[in-house]
Protein backbone atom coordinates (compact mmCIF):
# COMPACT_ATOMS: atom_id res chain seq x y z
CA UNK A 1 0.00 0.00 0.00
CA UNK A 2 1.10 3.28 -0.55
CA UNK A 3 1.81 5.71 1.67
CA UNK A 4 -1.33 8.19 2.25
CA UNK A 5 -1.19 11.62 1.37
CA UNK A 6 -0.82 13.63 4.55
CA UNK A 7 -2.98 16.60 3.48
CA UNK A 8 -5.40 16.34 1.68
CA UNK A 9 -8.78 18.26 0.07
CA UNK A 10 -10.49 18.27 3.87
CA UNK A 11 -7.48 19.69 4.95
CA UNK A 12 -7.09 22.28 1.97
CA UNK A 13 -11.02 23.15 2.43
CA UNK A 14 -10.17 23.85 6.59
CA UNK A 15 -7.68 25.96 5.95
CA UNK A 16 -9.39 27.98 3.38
CA UNK A 17 -12.68 28.23 5.89
CA UNK A 18 -9.80 29.52 8.47
CA UNK A 19 -8.09 32.08 6.44
CA UNK A 20 -11.95 33.33 5.29
CA UNK A 21 -12.86 33.72 8.72
CA UNK A 22 -9.30 35.46 9.85
CA UNK A 23 -10.17 37.98 7.02
CA UNK A 24 -13.78 38.64 7.95
CA UNK A 25 -12.44 39.33 11.44
CA UNK A 26 -9.73 41.58 11.20
CA UNK A 27 -8.69 42.39 7.32
CA UNK A 28 -6.35 40.79 5.01
CA UNK A 29 -3.21 42.34 6.90
CA UNK A 30 -3.94 40.21 9.86
CA UNK A 31 -3.53 36.72 7.80
CA UNK A 32 -0.37 34.77 8.38
CA UNK A 33 0.68 31.29 8.11
CA UNK A 34 0.46 30.83 11.50
CA UNK A 35 -2.81 32.40 12.40
CA UNK A 36 -4.48 30.61 9.36
CA UNK A 37 -2.87 27.19 10.99
CA UNK A 38 -3.44 28.01 14.36
CA UNK A 39 -7.19 28.83 13.68
CA UNK A 40 -7.70 25.60 11.51
CA UNK A 41 -5.41 23.31 14.09
CA UNK A 42 -3.24 21.83 11.75
CA UNK A 43 0.66 22.80 10.99
CA UNK A 44 2.14 25.58 9.26
CA UNK A 45 3.32 22.82 6.65
CA UNK A 46 0.08 21.73 5.64
CA UNK A 47 -0.43 25.16 4.24
CA UNK A 48 3.16 25.04 2.59
CA UNK A 49 2.14 22.01 1.22
CA UNK A 50 -1.10 23.15 -0.18
CA UNK A 51 -0.73 26.31 -1.06
CA UNK A 52 2.80 27.53 -1.07
CA UNK A 53 3.04 30.37 0.86
CA UNK A 54 0.85 32.91 2.40
CA UNK A 55 0.34 34.96 -0.92
CA UNK A 56 -0.99 31.64 -2.28
CA UNK A 57 -3.23 31.82 0.43
CA UNK A 58 -4.75 34.73 -0.94
CA UNK A 59 -5.04 33.98 -4.41
CA UNK A 60 -5.81 30.40 -3.94
CA UNK A 61 -7.58 29.82 -0.98
CA UNK A 62 -9.79 32.89 -1.44
CA UNK A 63 -9.29 35.09 -4.58
CA UNK A 64 -9.58 31.84 -6.61
CA UNK A 65 -12.42 30.29 -4.46
CA UNK A 66 -14.63 33.04 -5.34
CA UNK A 67 -14.14 32.24 -9.00
CA UNK A 68 -14.68 28.20 -8.56
CA UNK A 69 -17.54 29.00 -6.18
CA UNK A 70 -19.06 31.13 -9.06
CA UNK A 71 -18.27 28.92 -11.90
CA UNK A 72 -19.44 25.61 -9.84
CA UNK A 73 -22.73 27.50 -8.63
CA UNK A 74 -23.38 28.19 -12.54
CA UNK A 75 -22.89 24.89 -13.67
CA UNK A 76 -25.31 22.98 -11.31
CA UNK A 77 -27.84 25.38 -12.46
CA UNK A 78 -31.24 23.61 -14.00
CA UNK A 79 -31.25 24.66 -17.65
CA UNK A 80 -35.15 25.73 -18.52
CA UNK A 81 -37.09 26.92 -21.65
CA UNK A 82 -36.41 30.57 -20.79
CA UNK A 83 -32.98 31.48 -21.79
CA UNK A 84 -33.62 35.62 -20.26
CA UNK A 85 -34.63 33.40 -16.74
CA UNK A 86 -31.72 31.05 -16.92
CA UNK A 87 -29.17 34.31 -17.18
CA UNK A 88 -31.06 36.19 -14.11
CA UNK A 89 -30.78 33.42 -11.95
CA UNK A 90 -26.39 33.63 -12.51
CA UNK A 91 -27.10 36.53 -10.47
CA UNK A 92 -29.96 35.94 -7.63
CA UNK A 93 -29.34 32.46 -6.55
CA UNK A 94 -25.67 32.04 -7.60
CA UNK A 95 -23.84 35.54 -7.26
CA UNK A 96 -25.49 37.02 -4.87
CA UNK A 97 -25.64 33.89 -2.52
CA UNK A 98 -21.14 34.84 -2.79
CA UNK A 99 -21.65 37.97 -2.11
CA UNK A 100 -24.25 36.99 1.41
CA UNK A 101 -22.38 33.87 2.41
CA UNK A 102 -18.84 34.34 1.35
CA UNK A 103 -18.46 38.49 1.76
CA UNK A 104 -14.55 37.83 2.13
CA UNK A 105 -14.35 36.23 -1.05
CA UNK A 106 -15.90 38.54 -2.99
CA UNK A 107 -14.43 41.39 -1.85
CA UNK A 108 -10.57 40.23 -2.67
CA UNK A 109 -11.44 38.83 -5.70
CA UNK A 110 -13.67 41.69 -6.73
CA UNK A 111 -13.12 44.76 -4.78
CA UNK A 112 -9.44 44.27 -4.99
CA UNK A 113 -8.83 44.76 -1.09
CA UNK A 114 -5.21 42.96 -1.48
CA UNK A 115 -3.77 45.46 -3.93
CA UNK A 116 -0.73 43.17 -4.08
CA UNK A 117 -2.33 40.48 -4.95
CA UNK A 118 -1.10 39.04 -8.41
CA UNK A 119 -3.53 36.43 -10.33
CA UNK A 120 -1.80 32.78 -10.99
CA UNK A 121 -2.39 30.38 -13.72
CA UNK A 122 -5.13 28.77 -11.46
CA UNK A 123 -6.91 31.94 -10.54
CA UNK A 124 -6.80 33.29 -13.88
CA UNK A 125 -8.04 29.37 -15.10
CA UNK A 126 -10.45 29.81 -12.70
CA UNK A 127 -11.25 33.13 -13.75
CA UNK A 128 -11.87 32.27 -17.31
CA UNK A 129 -14.37 28.75 -16.29
CA UNK A 130 -17.02 30.78 -14.67
CA UNK A 131 -16.86 33.42 -17.07
CA UNK A 132 -17.46 31.05 -19.78
CA UNK A 133 -20.18 29.94 -17.98
CA UNK A 134 -21.75 33.37 -17.78
CA UNK A 135 -21.16 33.14 -21.38
CA UNK A 136 -23.08 30.21 -22.36
CA UNK A 137 -25.92 31.77 -20.89
CA UNK A 138 -25.81 34.90 -22.60
CA UNK A 139 -25.64 32.89 -25.80
CA UNK A 140 -28.65 30.73 -24.97
CA UNK A 141 -30.32 34.51 -25.28
CA UNK A 142 -28.59 35.40 -28.45
CA UNK A 143 -29.37 32.20 -29.63
CA UNK A 144 -33.67 32.73 -28.66
CA UNK A 145 -33.03 36.33 -30.80
CA UNK A 146 -33.49 38.67 -27.69
CA UNK A 147 -29.52 40.13 -27.80
CA UNK A 148 -30.59 42.26 -30.30
CA UNK A 149 -27.18 43.76 -32.21
CA UNK A 150 -24.81 42.99 -29.08
CA UNK A 151 -22.09 41.18 -29.25
CA UNK A 152 -22.39 37.84 -26.41
CA UNK A 153 -19.20 39.50 -25.24
CA UNK A 154 -20.50 42.81 -24.72
CA UNK A 155 -23.46 41.74 -22.97
CA UNK A 156 -21.96 39.83 -20.16
CA UNK A 157 -19.66 42.41 -19.53
CA UNK A 158 -22.29 44.68 -18.86
CA UNK A 159 -24.89 42.39 -17.00
CA UNK A 160 -21.74 41.25 -14.86
CA UNK A 161 -20.97 45.13 -14.37
CA UNK A 162 -24.86 44.86 -12.52
CA UNK A 163 -24.11 42.11 -10.62
CA UNK A 164 -20.91 43.88 -9.37
CA UNK A 165 -22.70 46.90 -8.88
CA UNK A 166 -26.03 44.93 -6.59
CA UNK A 167 -22.92 43.22 -4.54
CA UNK A 168 -21.00 46.69 -3.53
CA UNK A 169 -24.62 48.01 -3.57
CA UNK A 170 -25.49 45.28 -0.69
CA UNK A 171 -22.05 44.95 1.17
CA UNK A 172 -22.34 48.60 2.41
CA UNK A 173 -25.10 47.03 4.94
CA UNK A 174 -27.61 49.44 6.90
CA UNK A 175 -25.39 52.43 7.81
CA UNK A 176 -25.10 53.39 3.87
CA UNK A 177 -27.84 50.88 2.64
CA UNK A 178 -29.33 51.43 -1.21
CA UNK A 179 -31.48 48.70 -1.24
CA UNK A 180 -34.86 48.36 0.08
CA UNK A 181 -34.46 46.32 3.37
CA UNK A 182 -36.35 42.85 3.51
CA UNK A 183 -36.47 43.46 -0.90
CA UNK A 184 -32.84 42.84 -1.28
CA UNK A 185 -33.79 39.64 -3.48
CA UNK A 186 -36.67 41.20 -5.83
CA UNK A 187 -34.03 43.79 -6.44
CA UNK A 188 -31.57 41.65 -7.43
CA UNK A 189 -34.29 40.30 -9.93
CA UNK A 190 -35.76 43.16 -11.40
CA UNK A 191 -32.70 44.62 -12.12
CA UNK A 192 -31.20 41.70 -13.74
CA UNK A 193 -34.45 41.69 -15.78
CA UNK A 194 -34.02 45.08 -16.87
CA UNK A 195 -30.58 44.37 -18.25
CA UNK A 196 -31.35 41.79 -19.99
CA UNK A 197 -34.81 42.82 -21.81
CA UNK A 198 -32.63 46.05 -22.53
CA UNK A 199 -30.19 44.07 -24.89
CA UNK A 200 -33.23 43.64 -27.13
CA UNK A 201 -34.85 47.09 -26.76
CA UNK A 202 -31.69 49.01 -27.26
CA UNK A 203 -31.32 47.29 -30.82
CA UNK A 204 -34.76 48.66 -32.42
CA UNK A 205 -34.06 50.97 -35.13
CA UNK A 206 -34.96 54.35 -34.06
CA UNK A 207 -36.13 56.34 -36.86
CA UNK A 208 -35.21 60.43 -36.50
CA UNK A 209 -38.73 62.30 -36.30
CA UNK A 210 -39.74 64.68 -38.98
CA UNK A 211 -40.02 68.16 -38.44
CA UNK A 212 -43.53 69.01 -38.64
CA UNK A 213 -44.69 72.16 -39.50
CA UNK A 214 -47.59 73.56 -38.10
Amino acid sequence: MGRPREHDEHTRARLRAAAERIVASDGPGALSVRAVADEAGTSTRAIYALFGSKDGLLVDALAQGAFEFLADGIEQLRLTRDPVADLVAVGVPVFRRLVIEHPVLYRVAFQRIVPALRAGPELIAARERAFAQLLSRVQRVKDAGLLGRKSVRVAAVEFNAMLEGLANAELRGAILRILPAGEEERTWHDALLTVVRGFSAGSRSHRPMKNRSR
